[in-house]
């Protein structure tokens, strides 16, 4: 069944996301769009049944204040403004529209179903992306975390053998966790799956390398490289499918919000990419993925696994990336989730994660003066990635993992546990 769709056309507003999310936990699938979309651009769009215009405070973008086009409201469709002076619109709001106001928009003014749910979501993406791929070949980034699973499996069903997952171990990864995707991918789940060790490769490119923009841009070109690399031999490649979600395109930057980090699947690929993408999440939050994994049968240990960033420990490995204190990265994060795993955080947290700066503090080790480098854990909870808070862990459980690392990583001398929540903070270091 064809989801009924609402429109919402940024115009500087910082709640975006919050209007988006009221209109689907209604019922009714929304997007967000950019404030200049054209008349054409709208009405092509599946199944619009009405639009909001969403000012705010980002209105004004290099000193002239951003407006829809004139065009817009001699559409066929029901039109209301939140927070938009300038706007034509019969009825206008100040603030967000309580969800009565907002039911009434939906149902009675646009005449929308409730039709929204991840049933009909994957029904249509299924179509979709068949629609797009035809009888062509898709390649697939596989890291195991979350979003490429879901899309892994969401492109299965829709394509079957016509997608080969690659997986690029860059040296990057969590302990043991290249081990367990081959394991589950390519042998439990029977996936076309391509296993490349980059280890190497990647290291060398980011050696030296302290800007976090520019490690994470070096590693999402890297990995397209490695793709194209993948590609050449295989026949009939052209698509290259990605686990893209709604909030890393924000955080990449909008045509009224200013880039707060790039992702290595938005920000990162370089402009001569051989490949058109195929991106079936790009509209969703993150708790819509893991509903829509749990649509299309993944286990709950997959569904709910720990999110993890596509530069891996790269943006956790903070400045220029050593070697050493990349292991010592390692090893202390598999001994936080171990040791969360044990206590039953690991089910109630969302996120979690140790980060190794790049300095070291004086200690003492075996009875003599050393130094080392601190470790600091960070262990958040959110639910759509956009905000988060933190977790208030008992002290003997932190003490306990303070003193595990330190004894077992030699060249750890200090843990500390990292209290900001997001904003102002972000849930990654870099």
């Amino acid at each position: 069944m064809k989801q009924d769709m609402i429109v919402i056309l940024d115009l500087g507003s910082t709640q975006n996301t919050v209007v988006a999310r009221q209109i689907r936990d209604l019922g009714v699938y929304s997007e967000i769009h950019p404030h200049d979309i054209t008349a054409k651009e709208l009405t092509e769009l599946d199944n619009v049944k009405g639009v909001i215009l969403n000012g705010g405070e980002n209105r004004v973008v290099d000193g002239s204040a951003v407006v829809v086009l004139d065009e817009l409201y001699s559409l066929d469709l029901p039109i209301i403004s939140i927070d938009y002076p300038e706007s034509k619109c019969e009825v206008k709001y100040d603030t967000l529209p309580s969800d009565e106001v907002m039911k009434e928009f939906l149902f009675t003014t646009c005449k929308a179903q409730a039709n929204w749910n991840m049933k009909n979501f994957v029904e249509d993406q299924i179509e979709l992306v068949r629609k797009q791929v035809g009888d062509k070949k898709v390649l697939l980034a596989l890291s195991g975390g979350v979003d490429s699973s879901v899309v892994a499996a969401l492109l299965i069903k829709a394509i079957g053998k016509q997608l080969t997952c690659v997986h690029v171990n860059h040296g990057l990864m969590r302990k043991n966790e290249s081990e367990n995707v081959v394991e589950v991918f390519g042998k439990q789940l029977d996936a076309n799956l391509v296993y490349v060790d980059a280890t190497d490769r990647f290291l060398d490119k980011l050696a030296g390398v302290a800007d976090p923009e520019e490690k994470r841009k070096i590693i999402g070109s890297e990995f397209i490289r490695v793709f194209e690399e993948e590609a050449r031999k295989l026949e009939g490649i052209e698509f290259l499918g990605q686990g893209t979600i709604y909030p890393d395109i924000i955080e990449s930057g909008t045509k009224t919000a200013k880039c707060v980090k790039s992702h290595h699947n938005v920000g990162g690929l370089p402009e001569d990419l051989q490949f058109a993408l195929v991106e079936p999440l790009a509209q969703l939050f993150k708790d819509e993925v893991r509903a829509c994994g749990v649509e299309l049968g993944l286990p709950a240990e997959m569904v709910y696994r720990q999110p993890f960033p596509g530069p891996g420990l790269g943006v956790r490995c903070l400045g220029a990336i050593t070697r050493e204190r990349l292991e010592a990265l390692r090893e202390s994060d598999a001994i936080l989730r171990d040791e969360f795993a044990k206590c039953g955080l690991d089910k109630k947290v969302w996120q979690y994660f140790t980060v190794v700066p790049d300095f070291k503090a004086v200690g003492v080790r075996d009875h003599e003066r050393s130094m080392g480098y601190m470790c600091v854990i960070r262990a958040v909870n959110t639910i759509d990635a956009m905000t988060a808070s933190i977790e208030r862990i008992d002290y003997d459980i932190l003490e306990k993992i303070a003193d595990r690392i330190t004894e077992e990583v030699p060249s750890i001398n200090r843990v500390v546990y990292e209290i900001t929540k997001k904003p102002v903070a972000t849930i990654e270091f870099e």
